[in-house]
C-alpha cells in the first residue's frame, strides 16, 4: 500500500491531523475505537477547549514554541468548528468548554471529517518494522486481518505520552524518537494527586474545600480534595505540573483573605461561643478537627485576641506540606515532557533535520493546564502539521 501520510495515534491530535492533511492518509491505532481519552474526558462530556487559552498556560523547556500553532489555529477556530456540527456546548468555571450531551459527540464529529476527507482508519492495529526510506517511510500494519506492508511519504507520530496506562498508553512516540535519534525531555506524570506517608490524610479523605496551592513559586485557587492516599482536586492537580520530587508544597485554606473578619465579627457577637464550633461554621467540621490536633484551638471566641488570630490565620494560609510522591501515570491526566521542542518547527511540527516526520499532541515537549488547554494543544498542533502536509 503506497499513501502519502500515515499517521499513528488516533486521538485527538491524530484525528485532527488525518481530517485535515489531504492527500491518501491512513491512520492506525492499537485500540478498538479511535478517541478514547476524549470519550472519558470531562466526566464523559469532554473539556474540549478553554475560553482563556494562551501560551502562558502551557509548560515546555522552550516557553515559546507553542505560540505558533495556538495562534494560527485558536480555541475560538474549535468552537467554530463544533458549531457547524451541532455540538451544543456550555460554560463552566475558569472559561472551560463542555460539551452539553457527550464527548461522543467530539469523537463522532472528527470520524465524519476523516470519512469526507477519505481516510482510512485501522483499529487494533500495530506499527512495526518502521525505517526511513529514500521517498519517505516503510512498514507493516499488523492488525486483524494480518499483516501488510506500507509506504507513506510523511509520518506523523500522534500517540501521546504514558498517562493512563490502563487505557493503552505507552511511550510508543519516545521510541520512535529514539529511532530516529532525537532528543526527548525528562517525562513524568503531571496533572496528577498527591501522595502522602502514613494515610497521612485518611481521616479527611472525601474533604474539600476551595483552597490556594503553591508549588515551585507557582500557585493556583481552585478546590482541594482529600484523599485516602493524599491531595488531589482540581487545585492539585494544576500545582502537580510545577512540583519536583522533594520540593515542598503551601496549602492555603483561607485563599480569599475571608476568615479574619468573619471571625472577628463572630468574637463580637457571640464571644462565648467555642473557637472550634464557630471556626467550623466556616471551614469543613473535619478539616478543622484534624486542625486542631496540630494547632492551638482551644478555648471560646472571646479568648483568642486579635494577635492570636492573626497567628492561626497565618498558619491556615501558609500551611506547608512535603509530598511523598503522586500516583504517577496510572491517574495522571497527562504527560510532561517528551520530544524535545528544539528538534521541531514550531510552525509545522516537523522534525527540522526529517521534515517529513512529524510529532504532535501531548508526545511533544508541551503540556498544558488542566481545564481545556490540552486538548486545545492536540488541535492546534495538529492543524499546524496537517497544513504543512497540504501545502507540500
Amino acid at each position: 500500500m503506497q499513501i502519502d501520510t500515515l499517521i499513528i495515534g488516533a486521538g485527538a491530535a491524530g484525528m485532527m491531523c488525518a481530517a485535515n492533511a489531504g492527500g491518501r492518509v491512513v491512520i492506525v491505532d492499537h485500540a478498538k475505537a479511535p478517541g478514547e481519552k476524549i470519550r472519558i474526558s470531562g466526566g464523559g462530556r469532554c473539556n474540549f477547549t478553554n475560553m482563556h487559552c494562551a501560551p502562558h498556560a502551557f509548560l515546555s523547556q522552550n516557553p515559546h514554541f507553542a505560540k505558533s500553532a495556538l495562534a494560527r489555529y485558536t480555541q475560538w477556530d474549535f468552537v467554530e468548528l463544533v458549531d457547524q456540527h451541532g455540538i451544543k456546548w456550555h460554560e463552566k468555571t475558569l472559561g472551560q468548554l463542555f460539551c452539553d450531551v457527550s464527548a461522543k459527540e467530539i469523537v463522532a464529529m472528527l470520524r465524519t471529517l476523516m470519512q469526507v476527507a477519505g481516510v482510512e482508519l485501522h483499529l487494533q492495529t500495530s506499527v512495526e518494522n518502521l525505517i526511513k526510506t529514500e521517498s519517505g517511510y516503510s512498514a507493516v500494519l499488523t492488525g486483524p486481518n494480518g499483516s501488510k506492508p506500507i509506504t507513506a511519504k510523511n509520518l506523523v507520530v500522534a500517540t501521546g505520552g504514558k498517562s493512563i496506562p490502563k487505557m493503552g498508553a505507552t511511550g510508543f512516540a519516545y521510541d520512535i524518537a529514539r529511532h530516529f535519534n532525537l532528543n526527548l525531555t525528562e517525562t513524568r506524570p503531571a496533572l496528577v494527586p498527591f501522595t502522602f506517608p502514613e494515610d497521612r490524610f485518611t481521616p479527611l479523605a472525601g474533604v474539600a474545600t476551595p483552597a490556594r496551592v503553591s508549588a515551585n513559586g507557582t500557585s493556583f485557587d481552585e478546590a482541594l480534595l482529600f484523599t485516602h492516599r493524599g491531595l488531589s482536586g482540581p487545585v492539585v492537580l494544576q500545582a502537580s505540573s510545577y512540583w519536583a520530587e522533594g520540593q515542598d508544597i503551601s496549602v492555603n485554606i483561607d485563599p480569599y483573605n475571608t476568615l479574619m473578619d468573619a471571625l472577628r465579627d463572630k468574637r463580637q457577637e457571640q464571644g462565648r461561643k467555642n473557637f472550634t464550633t464557630e471556626l467550623a461554621k466556616l471551614l469543613p467540621t473535619r478539616l478543622v478537627d484534624h486542625l486542631a490536633t496540630q494547632m492551638d484551638l482551644t478555648g471560646n471566641l472571646a479568648d483568642q485576641s486579635d494577635k492570636r488570630l492573626g497567628e492561626i490565620i497565618d498558619e491556615l494560609q501558609n500551611w506547608k506540606m512535603a509530598p511523598s510522591g503522586t500516583e504517577g501515570y496510572r491517574t495522571a491526566e497527562v504527560t510532561l515532557g517528551g520530544i524535545d521542542t528544539d528538534e521541531l518547527s514550531s510552525k509545522t511540527m516537523a522534525v527540522t533535520s526529517l521534515p517529513s516526520l512529524y510529532f504532535i499532541g501531548e508526545a511533544v515537549d508541551v503540556t498544558g493546564w488542566l481545564g481545556g488547554y490540552n486538548f486545545q494543544w492536540a488541535w492546534s498542533s495538529g492543524i499546524a502539521a496537517a497544513r504543512a502536509i497540504a501545502a507540500d
